[in-house]
């Protein structure tokens, strides 16, 4: 009983202070489950954050529900979750009931403003670490950037480009096994 106390505790922080969504969760769950409770360790970490994006639903959420299941299963990825999404789920409730009362006040609407440039850094900051960590570099980014520039500047469907990319990927695959 105690641990599962322990893992709500520990994401129920996570959910409480966090601006900024999923993303911005990431280091702190990291600082966390990895760093200082060592429940799981940094590769597990990285494989978790790629399942989760992977998965419908909330970044933060998916990786507490795995976190909470690697350690307890199926109980303890319901009290990660609950961690995770409840303190979120009450302040919200809190500002839904109360913001259009003070909306108007000026002090509230510089203060929201200011809150944006954290949240940015927030999100840039795993965005960095997880790219560090699975090894990318401008050879493997190169792909995705054309990918980018061709759906943004060009038009072309993301269909296509997914399409090429597989097809590309058969070839390199088949060359590359073929001649080494």
């Amino acid at each position: 009983m105690k641990q599962y106390w322990e893992i709500f505790v520990a994401f129920a922080k996570i959910g409480t202070f966090t601006i900024g969504g999923g993303y911005a969760m990431i280091p702190l769950i990291e600082k966390e489950v990895v760093d200082r409770k060592k429940w799981i360790s940094r590769s597990d970490f990285v494989d978790m954050i790629a399942v989760s994006q992977s998965a419908p639903g909330i970044l933060a959420v998916n990786i507490s529900i795995l976190t909470g299941y690697k350690l307890k299963k199926n109980k303890g990825s319901v009290v990660a979750s609950l961690g995770s999404t409840l303190p979120s789920f009450l302040i919200i409730l809190l500002i839904a009931l109360f913001f259009r009362q003070f909306e108007h006040i000026e002090w509230i609407q510089k203060m929201f403003k200011a809150i944006r440039p954290a949240v940015v850094a927030l999100i840039a900051v795993p965005v960095f670490t997880t790219a560090k960590a699975i090894g990318i570099n401008i050879k493997t980014v190169v792909i995705p950037v054309i990918a980018a520039l061709l759906i943004w500047f060009w038009g072309i469907s993301p269909v296509y480009i997914i399409l090429a990319a597989a097809i590309g990927g058969l070839i390199y695959g088949y060359f590359h096994r073929k001649y080494q």
